[in-house]
């Protein structure tokens, strides 16, 4: 069991063939590997935050694939573990964009607020990024963003990078406000993440829609 509304929401999925075999693959790699986040912290983004209480997308790759970094929502780490560089640079953008600073790197509270913080791969082993692709992970958050995508009540979608961006044709209903630009990460983050302000952009639509915003600081 997920989440009340996703566990019904996703009750067709469940039951798909390639979600079986995602699911035996991935039990096999957590029994025979070490895999991140821990097995029962997998579904963490949708447990955190419910079908119909999402506001926000952040929408990430894979899991961090170092020692305990990741905790199954995306760009967040424990607030004991050593702070990412493309999450780094996310708070200097928040810094910048509506002069907030963050001390604690545990992004859970932005989660309960309606930040859906969703790896599009969940799961990863130790040291290897992206070596759970293509194991059917992909299908699955696919279909969440297109079950995203049908909902009325309007969402921002923040898509950081090419990847999340080729995710933009998933989403076409026009109650929804799609932010994108270049990764937060090191390599990219100067040709266009800073000065992009997602923040005060998010919030901005959040309130024009009657939605309470997202306070950011938690």
């Amino acid at each position: 069991m997920i989440n009340k509304i996703w566990d019904k929401v996703l009750e067709k999925e469940f039951k798909k063939e390639y979600f079986k075999k995602l699911g035996v693959f991935v039990k096999n790699e957590y029994k025979n590997k070490i895999c991140y986040p821990q097995y029962k912290d997998i579904f963490n983004a949708l447990r955190y935050t419910d079908y119909d209480e999402v506001k926000v997308v952040i929408l990430g790759q894979d899991p961090y694939h170092g020692v305990n970094e990741a905790h199954g929502l995306s760009f967040s780490v424990k607030d004991d573990i050593r702070r990412p560089p493309s999450l780094n640079n996310i708070f200097k953008e928040l810094e910048n964009d509506l002069n907030i600073k963050r001390e604690n790197n545990d992004l859970t509270a932005w989660a309960y607020q309606g930040v859906l913080l969703l790896n599009s791969i969940m799961s990863v082993v130790k040291d290897t990024p992206l070596s759970h692709k293509d194991k059917g992970w992909e299908i699955f958050t696919d279909n969440i963003i297109k079950l995203l995508n049908e909902r009325e009540k309007p969402i921002v979608f923040i898509l950081w990078g090419g990847y999340a961006r080729s995710k933009k044709q998933l989403i076409t209903n026009k109650n929804h406000y799609i932010i994108e630009s270049v990764h937060p990460s090191p390599l990219s983050a100067y040709h266009g993440f800073f000065g992009s302000r997602p923040f005060s952009k998010t919030n901005n639509f959040l309130i024009k829609n009657n939605i309470e915003p997202i306070d950011w600081s938690k």
